[in-house]
């Protein structure tokens, strides 16, 4: 070999070592997860679920940070701008990726072009519920209880731009009655209002308010999923009441900011994909009726894109700025 030779392999070498110390030292500190909702939401709730494997197969502590506020973008425009290390994460979601940015003139991001979307964690139905002491013992008299009411009324979600607002005030339009919104930093502190007394009805996720719905807390009166819910078969869905084109999921995913090195979203999705499909998560994920769907990266990624082409026109369309 030439010393020229021997020069071009001495330095390719030493790049190689350089590269497989600096994987090899990652992570060496605690990570963070970015939930952008309020604590005992569905973001939290998965977040939490995904953080304690993750912990146990990379040797550091993933843990959740709660970040609400302005229907997930807070959480969400804080990981756009943080360092692509891999250090800081995101339960990404139709919320805080898609409906609220849309119905923002400055978001801060681009929700694809902003992040490295690593993979989908699931998503549970939308559901509606209205406090017990409601008259509506079901959907159709609550349709007719709302189109007789003589003002606007008042209901919860999780916050301006989640898909239980955009739902709520989607399916009012169509039938004619008017609501106002009343916005809260995530699923919890607005369950609280309803169960309280001071608002009728809620358009919220359904994980949020399933174990609610078993103390007998909150009435379910209709939830988008396609089929009936095994453990939840008394609640009918908006596709068998009529609404063929209401079936969805308010799903969330794993992001961190763009550029990240691809040898560890590579690493991260198949962990998480691993984690998935262990039966204790699949149980855990069936308690609340979340269903999970194995997407790489590039799956997710072209999966999100696409859903910005979805649901962002109709989020524009309903105006819900200043609700």
């Amino acid at each position: 070999m030439t010393r020229v030779g021997r020069f071009v392999a001495l330095v390719s070498l030493l790049v190689l070592a350089s590269a497989d110390a600096h994987a090899q030292a990652w992570p060496n500190k605690p990570i963070r997860i970015v939930a952008p909702f309020a604590p005992g939401g569905a973001a939290d709730t998965l977040g939490r679920i995904i953080a304690d494997p993750l912990s146990a197969a990379f040797k550091q502590q993933f843990f959740v940070e709660n970040r609400p506020g302005a229907g997930g973008m807070i959480g969400a425009a804080a990981v756009a701008t943080a360092a692509p290390d891999g250090y800081t994460f995101v339960v990404s979601g139709v919320a805080s990726h898609v409906i609220a940015p849309a119905l923002s003139p400055n978001p801060g991001f681009d929700p694809v072009r902003d992040f490295t979307h690593i993979a989908y964690l699931g998503g549970p139905p939308v559901l509606w519920i209205v406090n017990p002491a409601h008259p509506a013992k079901d959907y159709k008299e609550f349709l007719a209880w709302a189109k007789a009411n003589p003002k606007p009324i008042d209901y919860i979600s999780p916050g301006t731009g989640t898909q239980g607002n955009l739902f709520a005030e989607g399916l009012a339009r169509r039938e004619g009655f008017k609501l106002v919104h009343i916005p809260h930093k995530g699923a919890g502190p607005a369950l609280m209002d309803l169960i309280g007394g001071h608002v009728p009805f809620g358009s919220v996720t359904f994980s949020s308010a399933a174990e609610l719905i078993r103390a007998g807390k909150v009435r379910p009166i209709a939830v988008s999923a396609e089929k009936r819910l095994a453990n939840f078969p008394d609640i009918p869905t908006f596709k068998e009441l009529g609404y063929d084109d209401l079936v969805t999921a308010t799903w969330f995913g794993f992001s961190g900011p763009a550029k990240l090195p691809s040898d560890m979203v590579q690493a991260l999705g198949a962990e998480i994909t691993q984690t998935l499909q262990r039966p204790e998560v699949q149980k855990r994920m069936a308690q609340d009726e979340i269903e999970t769907r194995l997407m790489t990266p590039a799956q997710f990624t072209s999966f999100l894109s696409g859903e910005v082409a979805r649901w962002a026109p109709l989020a524009k369309s309903l105006n819900l700025q200043g609700n």
